[in-house]
């Protein structure tokens, strides 16, 4: 990381806008290939939340107990030795070179970055980790005696609860960087809350919804894929 920081704030979604992907949604694919669900009943309802996230309907919560079921038996060890394949497996190759670049170059012109995603914590922090954030803001799990409950703890991470957390932790956690200085990287409508906030708005291969949003605001509109 550089000496000296720009002061400067770098949000960056994750799903689809730094991957060519979903990783919630791969999670479940992954599950399937290990035969550690049911392949039609999981992939039926796995693509089902996928659209209603898609369509801005999504029951977070719903979610998050559906993408963990499989793994609240597990041991610590267990879940981080699944995840590594699953890492190896489904996550390095939908990784975006462009996307690795871009959060690179905002760490060597010092600004803090950030990955905000309503992806649950599990997921992606690890994969936080290989874009060297300075922070990651997903959606926090409940944990009993070492192991997922299934439940959500505290605010999802998920449309207006991303503002939520991310205002919570500006004042809780720095006295320096603000939404008046910071750039948000999304390819999502269900992130329209948190880019109206910051000062600048950056639309990454966008849905259809958001590049309409996008086109009336004058937001930039970029591709980390061509």
């Amino acid at each position: 990381m550089p000496s000296k920081r720009s002061g400067k704030l770098a949000l960056f979604d994750l799903d689809n806008t730094l991957l060519r992907g979903d990783s919630d949604h791969a999670w479940g694919e992954f599950l399937i290939s290990k035969n550690l669900v049911n392949e039609k009943e999981h992939r039926d309802k796995n693509n089902y939340f996928y659209d209603q996230y898609k369509q801005g309907r999504l029951d977070i919560h719903d979610y998050v107990a559906f993408t963990l079921e499989p793994i609240l038996h597990l041991e610590s060890d267990q879940r981080n030795s699944l995840h590594e394949e699953f890492m190896q497996h489904a996550i390095n190759p939908i990784v975006l070179k462009k996307g690795l670049e871009l959060v690179k170059q905002h760490r060597d012109a010092g600004d803090y970055c950030i990955i905000i995603t309503a992806t649950n914590e599990f997921i992606t922090t690890p994969i936080a980790s290989l874009f060297e954030v300075d922070l990651l803001l997903s959606t926090d799990l409940e944990m009993v005696d070492g192991k997922y409950t299934g439940k959500i703890n505290g605010t999802p991470c998920y449309q207006e609860g991303k503002v939520t957390k991310f205002k919570s932790w500006l004042q809780s956690e720095n006295k320096e960087l603000t939404l008046s200085n910071a750039v948000f990287y999304s390819d999502s409508i269900n992130d329209l809350p948190l880019l109206a906030e910051v000062s600048t708005a950056i639309a990454v291969d966008p849905d259809l919804q958001l590049r309409a949003a996008a086109e009336a605001e004058g937001w930039k509109i970029l591709s980390l894929r061509t």
